[in-house]
């Protein structure tokens, strides 16, 4: 399976497609159809219920995307938010260093280095710092004292917030501040669909405790956010851990781990979970002025809580979904994407066998039962195998035929997606049986 066939899949079934694409396409930037913004919502709501609806002690916040340029300034991400870019001067390919030499690129000889893509060797540049925020201007006069930034990454919002979210949810260590938001970054080697693109989505978690607990809870945080994946319906032998080793540590990491992904390009990054300790919160003291400790009441002190960061790419996370669902099931000459029904854009259609003899009137009756508890959609163009293999390659996980049978005995036919399988079930029943076949489906 290619990434390729991915990609086309998504264009055909309305699920991603190429941004601005009627005046040529907008590189790495993408839109997403009827079918994609059903399933990354349906991704990003499930990881919020599992972080703020199973867990007491997280809530949500949604800070601004533009913010205090100083902030960006304590973070580090101003000074060195960089990638180190060479070009090749044969056919003018740039690339990251870090891509091309392994090690510190800062050390290459890059006069030994092949271009991947011209393949000859001794014309790349010598590196240089590319800083990766997007700057804009706040006010009529573009001035340098004016200049702001898309944030490159949600986590500095919560950092700033954490206090006045302590303060008003009357929270006490340890606790957690979820978010979902946009992102952006200047990213010059944008690759691989959605994987990596310059406006994306972050879903984070930042999870304050008491210093002295750290490890422990970074232990938990690892085991819990894997665990994720399976309600997913990922495969859990596409899945890995990759530890950061010491050249690879952020600057503000104590311990850094990595969910890889096994995509068809290669194993790749879609969540990371670090151990930030009190870097943030003590960057943002110095540079503010304000006290960003909290006041432990039952021990009679404060601290500088240490942050265990649970950061997962939506857009990365539904390609991931996506690169595992996709099946060729060459016996039956169909694709099927099987997306797990608790996720899936679309959770069954509707097809009455004809366009008469009352079908129609008891395909929209099913409609109006099914629709206040699932995603349903109604189709009665075409044969009925064509209207199913549609709906495979959609991922739908259930079709429901309407037949003579059901005006004399009202009961349908539910077709499972993966198997192909067919039941017979009363209209009155359908709702418990899509029900019981979501719970149990693996």
């Amino acid at each position: 399976m290619s990434m390729e066939k991915i990609v086309s899949l998504c264009k055909r079934r309305g699920f991603v497609f190429q941004s601005s694409e009627i005046y040529g396409g907008f590189r790495a930037v993408y839109d997403y159809g009827p079918l994609g913004i059903a399933l990354k919502n349906n991704i990003s709501q499930l990881w919020w219920r599992a972080m703020t609806q199973l867990h007491e002690n997280i809530v949500g916040l949604d800070s601004g995307i533009l913010m205090h340029p100083k902030i960006w300034e304590a973070s580090g991400h101003v000074g060195a938010f960089n990638d180190p870019l060479v070009d090749c001067k044969q056919c003018k390919a740039r690339y990251r260093a870090d891509e091309l030499f392994d090690g510190n690129p800062e050390d290459g000889k890059w006069d030994e280095i092949q271009c991947p893509k011209c393949g000859t060797t001794g014309n790349l540049t010598e590196p240089r710092q590319f800083n990766l925020m997007f700057k804009t201007h706040i006010g009529p006069v573009e001035e340098e004292a004016n200049t702001a930034y898309l944030r490159p990454e949600t986590a500095q919002g919560i950092y700033v917030n954490y206090l006045l979210t302590q303060n008003a949810m009357r929270l006490k260590v340890p606790f957690g501040i979820a978010q979902i938001g946009k992102a952006f970054r200047n990213e010059i080697v944008a690759r691989n669909f959605i994987f990596r693109t310059r406006e994306f989505e972050q879903m984070e978690m930042q999870y304050f405790v008491k210093p002295g607990t750290d490890d422990q809870s970074m232990a938990d945080w690892k085991a819990e956010r894997l665990d994720f994946y399976n309600q997913l319906g990922v495969d859990a032998k596409k899945l890995r851990f990759h530890e950061h080793g010491e050249g690879e540590l952020a600057h503000y990491a104590k311990e850094a781990w990595d969910i890889e992904f096994e995509f068809p390009f290669g194993w790749s990054e879609i969540e990371g979970i670090h151990n930030r300790t009190d870097f943030d919160l003590r960057r943002h003291q110095e540079f503010s002025g304000k006290k960003m400790e909290i006041f432990d009441q039952p021990n009679n002190e404060r601290f500088l809580p240490y942050i265990i960061e649970t950061s997962a790419g939506l857009n990365r996370m539904m390609l991931a979904v996506l690169s595992d669902a996709y099946w060729e099931d060459d016996e039956n000459n169909r694709v099927v994407m099987k997306l797990h029904p608790r996720i899936s854009p679309v959770t069954a259609v509707v097809c009455p066998l004809l366009k008469k003899d009352g079908l129609p009137e008891i395909g929209r009756n099913v409609m109006d039962i099914l629709k206040p508890h699932f995603k349903v959609i109604y189709d009665q163009q075409g044969s009925i195998g064509k209207r199913y293999y549609r709906q495979d390659e959609a991922g739908t996980p259930y079709g429901i035929t309407i037949d003579h049978q059901s005006v004399e005995d009202q009961t349908v036919t539910l077709r499972h997606r993966d198997s192909q399988q067919q039941d017979r079930i009363a209209i009155d029943q359908l709702v418990k049986a899509i029900h019981d076949s979501m719970e149990n489906y693996s």
